[in-house]
């Protein structure tokens, strides 16, 4: 596990797009970084936080949407019901919402950081947050589910960043919606994951 200071990864980062390894045996390392995790989500207005989002790339995240914080390793979607579309934003793509069509209502299985089983009924935004952050898991991002027409204003968007910022455009997989984007305020969306 890293001492260092923890970092948020900005869209265009490869690493965004990796899968994450399940945690064979939790250790106090891992009980630094999500306690580490928590400080950066806290500190950056985040309700949410995985691993992956800060070069980390063991499945762990963290949660706070107010009521208590969630430390989680190994956390996986075990049962879904209703829908519900919310807009969210990212601390991975600063400045971009997009609608998102999620499960109202999700139980999630994972352990805690001692590796106890916990077992988590969440509905509305709590539940959104998880599938969010099990999302960044699996390498997915919020982008992924910008219809045809948002995805062609971000694209716009993030080209006009690119030209502002100085920084150029990135080649990823996912063509140019992997582009990196310059470091910008929460406030452009409420849901910031």
């Amino acid at each position: 596990m890293p001492e260092t200071k923890l970092k948020i990864r900005l869209l265009g980062d490869p690493g965004l797009r990796k899968a994450s390894k399940p945690v064979r045996q939790v250790t106090e390392g891992h009980r630094q970084v999500l306690s580490q995790m928590a400080g950066l989500m806290y500190e950056s207005s985040g309700v949410g936080l995985a691993a992956s989002q800060v070069g980390i790339y063991e499945s762990m995240i963290v949660t706070d949407t107010g009521s208590g914080l969630y430390k989680l390793i190994n956390p996986k979607v075990v049962k879904k019901e209703g829908s519900q579309v919310t807009e969210e934003g990212c601390l991975s793509v600063p400045g971009v919402c997009i609608k998102v069509k999620r499960a109202r209502k999700v139980l999630v299985e994972a352990q805690d950081e001692n590796g106890k089983p916990v077992s988590i009924e969440a509905r509305d935004l709590l539940a959104c947050v998880f599938q969010h952050e099990i999302d960044h898991l699996k390498g997915r991002l919020i982008v992924d589910y910008a219809s045809f027409w948002e995805r062609l204003k971000i694209s716009r968007k993030l080209k006009g960043l690119s030209r502002k910022s100085g920084i150029p455009r990135e080649a990823g997989k996912r063509g140019s919606r992997d582009e990196k984007l310059p470091e910008s305020k929460a406030e452009s969306c409420k849901l910031q994951l």
